[in-house]
């Protein structure tokens, strides 16, 4: 995968997988340039906000490991997620 895509891929995968009613995907390996786990990509550190009806009754736990699921071997370029995932 090109640089530049895993932005691009992370929200194309959720969507599939998810079919949220709200999702933002934001890239925040700037500010964390120089730190652990700074590949010197650009795109290492993310946060995603994501409502799916899918989430509806499932535990805080389970909602995040539906995330990782959707997002399968792209998490082996991601050194941090942060995740605020909820039911509609």
């Amino acid at each position: 995968m090109a640089s530049g895509q895993v932005e691009a891929e992370m929200t194309r995968r959720l969507e599939a997988a998810l079919a949220p009613d709200r999702l933002t995907v934001k890239n925040e390996s700037a500010l964390h340039a120089g730190h652990a786990g700074d590949d010197g990509s650009g795109e290492s550190h993310f946060a995603v906000e994501i409502a799916a009806s899918r989430f509806e009754g499932l535990s805080r736990v389970a909602r995040q490991r539906a995330v990782f699921n959707a997002l399968g071997d792209l998490m082996d370029r991601i050194h941090a997620l942060r995740i605020k995932a909820e039911a509609p």
